[in-house]
């Protein structure tokens, strides 16, 4: 091996990954950096060139990725995630595709003087919006109500009908429109039952090996990936472009069965997703040629619009006339279709084809392709965050609570959180402690916050972190590890541990639990005594005379701080390593220990404000007291 080679096949590793974590950090859409990286690597500076480095393999190893992450979001895709959002969805993935096809071919046509032939299967492509794409989106924005389900099932299931549609339209072409037509309807008959049989065997197949212990864990994420590639291949061979819906069919039958556990599948093709995410979007990026580019001219970006601001409204305001979807939902959904690296590699196949057919201009198809995925990944990547929260669709880093947990001291943290218009959210297994969230207005959900129907259920509008509080371990454990996907393992929290009894070992490992909250002795028996029958939260603003250390110094042994509230509304929460230093401006949310609760002892400190107490009692002690800020229910 060269070291050319090796470089290569490094820098889109490096520069895929690079790109990943430097728009975690930035709170940005993965994919603008990615496709940044790829030009800078490949048409800028000349370093990348997927074409030479990989060959004839290109095109092979791109469709395999993309069998991956149509498997992927098949396995994430759940049938009652279509109780409210089916009809619009059926209706999209028909109607919205019909509209968008045509809409391509007659702007292909006359925009851009292509054939007849050739602007029906550029229109074909052109359909697809691709999970490549909306799955890193989905993720970065979490979108509140019905329009991030119908997204990820459009953007998983549209891509093998896109397929399926450039091959039938390339079936008439290659026929008389009589023979082309009859030809094509044999074609979409044989891609449907090979798809949906071969893919629902592979997964039955599965199932029964997994179910019956056939092979260990250790193969249980390599017999998955082996049988989704078997089938893949097996059903293109059967029928060209089959392949997807088989993966696709057999992702959404495992994802909907009960017989056997798949989470740690999941996971794994998560995992692997976003390695080949990087991968082909740094390659797409690299694969432009300058050249291609000049040939652009006007007509090209005209397309590209009538896509943008024709084809796509029109297809979701047909598809969802009288649907129960709000009208910004159906705002962002008429603004939500980026094409993906499908339509990139699927123009670059039926290109060559068209042109051994004598279709010379067919070539066009490929830079136009390219420039619509460039611009749709490039606009709806840029505006889908701020039009997302100008809709009131998704929140930026959001600073909401999720608690599991509703135990009095609990709720009195909730409280002061909530009367700061901190997003909070309360699940518990104990009616009465649901019954007295419900009293006190707090958002909150009864049943196991490790059961999936309970997890689907949450209001995860405004959270952005997961606190596990309720008094055992095991289970506090166990929700970090089943919330992790959700928030990310930086905001999942929970308890420390009861202190180990002497010859036993109880401790969980750091990769099965959360960070620990508070103080390593503030076990929830701990909390719980500390905090009295009736728990007590108080707020204390920070000032320049009044800073952190004098707080600190004033407040030693009588309050425990929890969370600092920071002036831009961020939240900070206090682990076993201690706040990073609070600043003057910041607020300091405590508990009061019950121990040292006492009306009488507690003067009024500087700035100190109350939280939940309305009104005042009628003895001269209140006149003294600090108010309360919280109190459970």
């Amino acid at each position: 091996m060269s070291h050319h080679t090796l470089i290569s096949l490094a820098a889109i590793l490096v520069l895929g990954i690079t790109a990943q974590w430097i728009a975690w950090r930035l709170r940005m859409p993965s994919i603008l950096l990615l496709l940044a990286s790829g030009l800078v690597a490949g048409p800028v500076l000349g370093w990348l060139d997927p074409d030479e480095l990989f060959g004839e393999l290109l095109l092979p190893l791109v469709s395999l990725s993309v069998a991956v992450i149509l498997y992927e979001g098949g396995l994430n895709l759940k049938l009652r995630e279509l109780r409210d959002v089916g009809r619009a969805f059926f209706l999209l993935v028909t109607v919205g595709v019909a509209v968008s096809w045509v809409t391509g071919a007659l702007a292909a046509r006359w925009l851009l003087g292509l054939e007849w032939a050739v602007a029906s299967l550029l229109g074909a492509i052109l359909v697809v919006t691709g999970p490549t794409v909306i799955g890193p989106m989905l993720r970065h924005l979490r979108l509140r109500g019905k329009v991030g389900a119908l997204l990820k099932w459009e953007g998983i299931i549209i891509d093998p009908i896109g397929a399926t549609l450039a091959v039938l339209a390339f079936t008439v072409v290659q026929a008389d429109v009589g023979e082309g037509f009859g030809r094509a309807t044999i074609e979409l008959a044989s891609t449907l039952v090979i798809g949906v049989a071969i893919g629902g065997v592979a997964a039955a197949i599965l199932i029964v090996v997994l179910s019956r212990y056939w092979v260990p864990d250790t193969l249980h994420n390599p017999v998955s990936l082996m049988l989704m590639i078997a089938a893949f291949t097996t059903a293109n061979v059967l029928q060209e472009e089959s392949g997807l819906l088989a993966v696709t069919v057999m992702g959404i039958v495992l994802a909907n069965q009960t017989r056997v556990s798949i989470r740690h599948v999941v996971e794994f093709k998560e995992s692997l997703t976003v390695l080949l995410v990087s991968g082909l979007f740094v390659v797409l990026g690299a694969r432009l040629r300058p050249e291609a580019l000049a040939e652009l001219g006007w007509a090209s970006f005209a397309f590209v619009a009538v896509l943008i601001l024709i084809a796509r409204p029109a297809g979701v305001l047909l598809s969802t006339w009288r649907s129960t979807l709000t009208w910004q939902e159906r705002a962002f959904l008429c603004c939500m279709a980026p094409r993906g690296i499908v339509a990139a590699a699927i123009s670059s196949v039926f290109a060559l084809s068209l042109v051994s057919l004598g279709y010379a201009g067919a070539l066009a198809i490929v830079p136009v392709t390219f420039l619509v995925v460039f611009v749709t990944v490039l606009l709806y990547g840029s505006l889908a965050g701020v039009l997302a929260r100008r809709l009131g669709l998704a929140q930026a880093n959001p600073q909401g609570v999720l608690f599991v947990g509703a135990d009095p001291w609990v709720r009195a943290v909730a409280s002061a959180l909530h009367d700061e218009q901190i997003p909070v959210f309360l699940v518990d297994t104990h009616f009465e402690n649901i019954r007295d969230c419900r009293m006190s207005g707090l958002p909150c959900l009864y049943g196991s916050a490790l059961a999936e129907e309970t997890r689907e259920a949450i209001d995860y509008s405004g959270l952005g972190r997961m606190l596990a509080v309720t008094s055992n371990d095991e289970v506090n454990s166990l929700a970090c590890m089943r919330y992790a996907e959700d928030f990310g393992r930086q905001e999942i929290y929970q308890l420390p541990f009861a202190p180990r009894k002497e010859g036993r070992h109880e401790a969980v490992p750091a990769e099965h639990r959360g960070r620990f909250l508070f103080g390593q002795e503030h076990t929830h028996r701990a909390l719980s005594a500390l905090a009295g029958p009736q728990p007590t939260v108080k707020k204390t603003p920070l000032t320049a005379e009044f800073d952190f250390a004098a707080f600190q110094a004033r407040n030693a042994g009588t309050l425990l701080p929890l969370f600092v509230l920071k002036p831009d509304g961020k939240l900070q929460v206090a682990t076993v390593e201690g706040l990073a230093e609070p600043q003057p401006g910041d607020v300091v949310v405590s508990l009061v220990l019950a121990a040292v609760a006492s009306p009488r002892d507690e003067a009024q400190e500087r700035g100190e404000t109350s939280a939940a107490s309305q009104g005042r009692a009628s003895a001269a002690d209140e006149a003294e007291a600090e108010p309360s800020l919280a109190r459970g229910a």
